[in-house]
């Protein structure tokens, strides 16, 4: 369980990264570029990723 929250959490955190950078205009050719909205909504998803990641770490380890 502890894989799965980690690996969730790494694929949320790159794709709210992706989602940031073309929301911002910085990742052109989409028609996400520039839009506000999805500079938000990869915020909340980058820091949903985050949140995962910190919950596995700190999961303990099946022994």
């Amino acid at each position: 369980m502890r894989q799965l929250f980690l690996v969730v959490g790494a694929i949320g955190m790159v794709v709210g990264a992706v989602w940031i950078g073309q929301g911002a205009g910085w990742i052109a050719g989409s028609f996400m570029t520039g839009s506000h909205f999805w500079l938000i909504i990869g915020i909340i998803v980058a820091l949903i990723g985050l949140a995962l990641v910190v919950g596995g770490v700190r999961r303990p380890a099946r022994s």
